[in-house]
């Protein structure tokens, strides 16, 4: 049997973004109809974590949307990471939280949190294209404050949202030059509120991104396929696991359903994948 990274997801803050990112939906700007909510219940995100150790994920990232790890949010986190710490699940616990300060990232790694994922989305010369309300530099310098406190390193990008091959070459040149432990590859997920329209990436075209992932961030231990995967590749279908990725989300995404995880658990055996273990480790 080959082994499979997989990660889950919980939604803490959902909505009511203040900024203006094209792709996505939680966005105040584009109105989009999703669930909106200020703070998940702590019994709630408890009970997530519960499902996706029950799930075999050993990762489990908190999210929250918005611009920047607030003070409020930041409370949220580290409570939310000492409550499931003392449940002895031994998951690996990721947060994602935007755009953060050094010192609010060490207050996350003293909860118990162990890496931080940021995307940087795209490359610095096309990011200005698909969002106005903050810089690429913001992003870049907050990846760096993660190493700099000694959080494990996530960050990937979004893609098919009108990039050109040029611009994933340098999205992955500046992700590699941050040392990412994972490399999540999301692909655009249409939405009607959405100001951005683009096509579905076909599957091959998908596949060379994942291949070109692995090629050039070569250090990185997990290249990780989460938002869009099931709509790119339909579910149970799983290419891209010989074009170099070894990592999933698993369950439901951010404002979108994903695959029902014991029929992807399903899936991925009868293939000869089990769950590994440490998603977020380092």
């Amino acid at each position: 049997m080959s082994t499979l990274f997989l990660c889950a997801i919980s939604n803490i803050k959902s909505g009511a973004c203040d900024q203006d990112c094209a792709f996505c939906a939680q966005s105040s700007h584009h109105g989009a109809s999703i669930d909106r909510y200020s703070k998940k219940p702590l019994e709630t995100i408890l009970h997530e974590a519960k499902q996706a150790s029950l799930h075999q994920a050993t990762g489990f990232c908190l999210v929250s949307s918005g611009k920047a790890l607030t003070p409020s949010t930041l409370r949220l986190v580290c409570e939310a990471a000492k409550a499931i710490n003392d449940l002895g699940l031994g998951l690996r616990l990721i947060a994602c939280n935007g755009i953060a300060k050094a010192e609010e990232l060490h207050a996350l790694k003293q909860a118990g949190i162990h890496a931080y994922n940021h995307n940087l989305e795209a490359s610095k010369a096309f990011y200005p294209k698909l969002c106005a309300t903050h810089t690429w530099e913001e992003r870049y310098l907050t990846c760096k404050h993660v190493g700099e406190v000694g959080l494990d390193l996530v960050c990937g990008g979004i893609f098919g949202v009108g990039e050109t091959w040029e611009d994933r070459e340098s999205l992955f040149a500046s992700i590699a030059s941050l040392n990412p432990k994972n490399v999540p590859l999301n692909f655009f997920h249409p939405n009607p509120a959405l100001p951005l329209s683009r096509p579905t990436l076909s599957q091959e075209e998908a596949l060379a991104i994942v291949a070109l992932a692995r090629k050039r961030v070569p250090h990185a231990q997990k290249i990780m396929l989460a938002g869009g995967r099931e709509r790119v590749f339909g579910k149970g279908n799983y290419p891209f696991l010989d074009h170099g990725a070894n990592a999933i989300v698993i369950g439901n995404y951010l404002t979108t359903q994903g695959d029902d995880a014991k029929a992807e658990l399903t899936a991925l055996a009868a293939i000869g994948y089990t769950p590994a273990g440490g998603c977020g480790k380092g």
